[in-house]
């Protein structure tokens, strides 16, 4: 455990709130919630705290969002601390809104930390400020079918130095995008390339880590796989190119014609993803024999050829569940199944996204309302 900041530490934090004296008028507003697509439309404020070695975690606001300024020689920008979240907030039925599982994210954002040698937020200080961000700024959500607020917290080492040492210093920050859905193709399956060069994540690395660093190595991956036509990328095990592991941001699952899944197991190279391990635990409760065993891309593409793999999917929170419909590899393509969103995978979706916005049962708790 670092050090820097106890687990039982307290964290009453009082928040300073500034209000945005310019915010968006309502007329714009409306215009951007029509069609804010992923990542573009942001809201008014963001949340700010601040953390020293002297100190410990401090000064925390409610602010408009803004740039920053920040000296050429903060340390995020040579030696890469940094490490993010992403979850989203829902407006329920009734109007009120929640946040879903937002203490696994917590849980994460300090796993992440202690990997980077950085001070860890305290779990209900970070829960405390993504309530902050939704309450000032309920305005934003969007009124379209599958709209939310995406929201993402993270943290930089801040402090000004050219020494490679843990940072003394960081600034937590939370923005919030208004967001519709993360795929724009219409396809209703997408396409992927299997990496043959590059990798994610080896182990002893970062890979279990939400950290920036992973997502720019897989970039280059990625952007060849938008070139020749494919939505994503699929990454292989470092050590003998060979196991699959999951896409540049989201988890995978195998669906078999037997009813059982399986999904890689974790183990250090995969990110622990918050909609993987509600999925795993559905399905488990509905008697659905699960595995988390390694799967091999050719196994992959001999049980899609000869009917045992009748679906397969990614999940994550951003595109929540997403059907793929056609693997390339280095042994030629395949396709699964019919090539889109099969019952198994349409089912899941459809339930987990009812817990989520307070349509269905919640007998686990993983939605906390806000208000």
């Amino acid at each position: 455990m670092n050090d820097r900041t106890s687990p039982h530490a307290p964290t009453a934090l009082p928040f300073v709130v500034e209000r945005n004296a310019h915010p968006v008028n309502s007329e714009e507003r409306a215009r951007l919630l029509a069609d804010p697509g992923f990542g573009r439309v942001f809201t008014d404020h963001m949340v700010m705290i601040r953390y020293n070695d002297a100190k410990g975690w401090h000064d925390a606001k409610v602010m408009p969002r803004g740039p920053l300024s920040i000296d050429p020689a903060t340390a995020v920008l040579h030696y890469a601390q940094e490490i993010f979240e992403g979850l989203k907030a829902y407006k329920l039925a009734d109007g009120s809104m929640a946040l879903f599982r937002p203490e696994a994210n917590a849980r994460r954002f300090r796993d992440s930390a202690q990997r980077l040698a950085m001070a860890e937020l305290p779990e209900d200080l970070f829960i405390e400020s993504l309530r902050q961000i939704v309450t000032i700024d309920r305005d934003w959500f969007p009124d379209i079918e599958g709209g939310s607020l995406y929201l993402r917290p993270f943290m930089f080492a801040s402090e000004v130095f050219l020494g490679v040492k843990p940072s003394s210093e960081y600034i937590y920050i939370v923005l919030a995008s208004s967001v519709g859905g993360y795929f724009k193709s219409g396809a209703p399956a997408i396409s992927l390339l299997v990496s043959q060069e590059h990798t994610r994540a080896a182990p002893g690395g970062t890979g279990a880590a939400k950290c920036g660093g992973n997502y720019a190595a897989s970039l280059v991956a990625q952007a060849d796989a938008i070139a020749k036509g494919f939505d994503q990328v699929v990454f292989l095990d470092a050590a003998e190119r060979r196991w699959v592991e999951e896409l540049g941001g989201m988890n995978l699952f195998f669906v078999f014609s037997d009813g059982s899944i399986q999904t890689p197991p974790l183990g250090g190279t995969i990110l622990p993803g918050i909609t993987r391990d509600a999925l795993l635990t559905l399905a488990r409760e509905d008697g659905i024999v699960v595995r988390e065993e390694p799967y091999s891309i050719e196994q992959w593409q001999a049980d899609a050829e000869s009917g045992r793999l009748t679906e397969a999917f990614a999940c994550g929170t951003a595109a929540v569940v997403t059907p793929i419909g056609r693997v390339t590899g280095a042994n030629g393509a395949f396709s699964i199944g019919a090539g889109g969103p099969g019952q198994f995978t349409t089912r899941m979706k459809d339930r987990l996204v009812a817990i989520q916005r307070g349509l269905a049962p919640d007998p686990h708790h993983w939605v906390m309302r806000l208000d």
